[in-house]
């Protein structure tokens, strides 16, 4: 049995794609927010799946106390120090093509910016914002007329469906499927 622990402050859509995508499979998992409000954590009741509420501050003694196979960050929005990062292996997704575009904000700073490709990143984290190894990433058109909120839906379809297969990799050391990746294009 794999242990994961998924780190969220929000929304947790991207949680949910996990965790489904996960279901039946021998991955348990730990939802963990920094906020008491999150609806993070109401998904995971939902779902069944354990649920915490882990003050910031606290995280270091959590992750010291618990160990996981993989520390995911989902809509997690708070920088883990150097001795938090040290303590596990821990992953991050990132709705543009890093290094392009790093820190909050950014699919509508790419869309303001005229590019015409921006896409998704998975990467490890490390004490810097969004400069950790990049472990698969996926780009995703800006087309001509396109508006910001479909963009934002391109974006989170994205990533609801790159997020599962990267961690897969990662627990199951299973290649990445190449017709897989085809299909988000």
């Amino acid at each position: 049995m794999k242990k994961v622990a998924v780190f969220g402050s929000g929304n947790g859509s991207n949680f949910q794609a996990i965790a489904e995508y996960f279901k039946d499979r021998d991955v348990e998992f730990t939802c963990i927010s920094d906020r008491q409000d999150a609806f993070i954590l109401e998904r995971a009741r939902k779902l069944g799946i354990n649920r915490l509420h882990v003050p910031f501050k606290e995280t270091y003694n959590y992750l010291n106390t618990n160990k996981f196979d993989l520390v995911v960050l989902a809509g997690y929005m708070r920088i883990f120090p150097a001795n938090v990062v040290k303590l596990a292996k821990i992953i991050n997704i990132h709705p543009s093509l890093l290094p392009s575009f790093k820190g909050k904000g950014v699919i509508e700073t790419a869309y303001n910016s005229g590019v015409k490709v921006t896409g998704v990143s998975v990467h490890y984290v490390n004490e810097d914002v969004d400069s950790g190894e990049i472990i698969a990433q996926v780009p995703v058109m800006i087309k001509d007329n396109m508006t910001l909120e479909t963009l934002e839906t391109s974006i989170h379809a994205v990533e609801h469906k790159l997020y599962p297969l990267a961690i897969e990799k990662l627990l199951f050391n299973k290649p990445f499927c190449i017709d897989c990746m085809i299909n988000f294009l």
